[in-house]
C-alpha cells in the first residue's frame, strides 16, 4: 500500500464508518465529493491549548470521482489569514494555528481561507480532530504497537517524540528527526496495523461514534463524508 494512502485511510476508518451510522439523515446533504475533483481539509488539534482548541497540523486529501488521489501536508507556522485580525488581543492577522479561537465553525471558514491564501489550495470539506478524541479511540484499542514496540504515550506524545518541530523556533533540545508530517504517519501506521484485528476495528469504530457524540470529531459540512461513502463506499476510496 502506498505511503501517500495511509492517512486518509485511517481517517476514513477511525471517524467515516463510525459516522455513517450516527448521521444518517444527512447522507445526501452537503457537498458532493464523488464529483470530480474535491479538497478535504484535515485539522489535528490540541483541544486545551486555547479557546475550542489550537491547530498543530492539517493535511489537503485530495479526491478525484470520490478516489484518493494523494494529499499535501499543511503546517501551521507562518499561515495568516489574508485580512482577519488575531483573536485574543494577540495582534497581526490571524494564524491558522489560532483559527479556532473564536468558535470551531467559523474556524473552519477560517481556516479555508487561511489554506487558500497561502497556498493556493482550495477545500470543499473541512474535518476537525481533535487530539483528545484520538486519545480515547487509541486508549479503546490498547495496547498500541509502534514500530513494533509496545507504547502508552499519547497520540500527541508519539508525534512529538518523532518530531523535530522543523521550522518552529525553540526547537534546539527537540530529539526527533522527522517532519511533522512524518511523524504523524508513524501514528497512522500503527492504527492501521492495529485494525488488521476485527475486534479492534469494531472497537475503534464504536469508539469513534462516541467522540463524534462528544464534539472531538466534527465535520463541515455534515454528510459530506457519509455522502462519499454511501455512493461509493470505503474500498473503492481506499484502493
Amino acid at each position: 500500500m502506498k505511503r501517500t494512502k495511509k492517512l486518509i485511510i485511517a481517517i476514513l476508518l477511525v471517524i467515516l464508518i463510525g459516522l455513517l451510522v450516527v448521521i444518517a439523515g444527512a447522507l445526501f446533504t452537503g457537498p458532493d465529493l464523488t464529483a470530480e475533483d474535491k479538497n478535504v481539509l484535515v485539522l489535528a488539534s490540541d483541544k486545551y491549548e486555547q479557546p475550542h482548541g489550537s491547530v498543530d497540523m492539517g493535511f489537503m486529501v485530495h479526491l478525484v470521482n470520490g478516489s484518493l488521489k494523494n494529499y499535501t501536508p499543511v503546517y501551521p507556522g507562518g499561515m495568516s489569514h489574508p485580512t482577519q485580525p488575531a483573536p485574543g488581543g494577540i495582534g497581526g492577522n490571524m494564524m491558522l494555528h489560532d483559527c479556532l479561537w473564536d468558535g470551531t465553525d467559523q474556524g473552519m471558514d477560517y481556516a479555508v481561507e487561511i489554506v487558500e491564501h497561502n497556498t493556493g489550495m482550495h477545500a470543499d470539506a473541512v474535518v476537525i480532530v481533535y487530539d483528545e478524541g484520538m486519545d480515547n479511540i487509541i486508549d479503546s484499542i490498547r495496547p498500541l504497537y509502534v514500530d513494533g514496540e509496545i507504547t502508552n504515550l499519547s497520540a500527541a506524545d508519539i508525534v512529538r517524540s518523532n518530531d523535530a518541530y522543523n521550522g518552529y523556533a525553540g526547537n534546539e533540545n527537540v530529539q526527533g528527526t522527522m517532519s511533522r508530517g512524518d511523524a504523524v504517519m508513524v501514528l497512522t501506521k500503527a492504527i492501521i496495523n492495529a485494525t488488521k484485528d476485527p475486534d479492534k476495528k469494531n472497537t475503534m469504530v464504536q469508539s469513534a461514534l462516541q467522540e463524534y457524540s462528544n464534539g472531538n470529531i466534527i465535520m463541515k459540512p455534515d454528510g459530506s463524508f457519509t455522502r462519499l461513502l454511501a455512493t461509493k463506499g470505503y474500498e473503492s476510496i481506499a484502493s
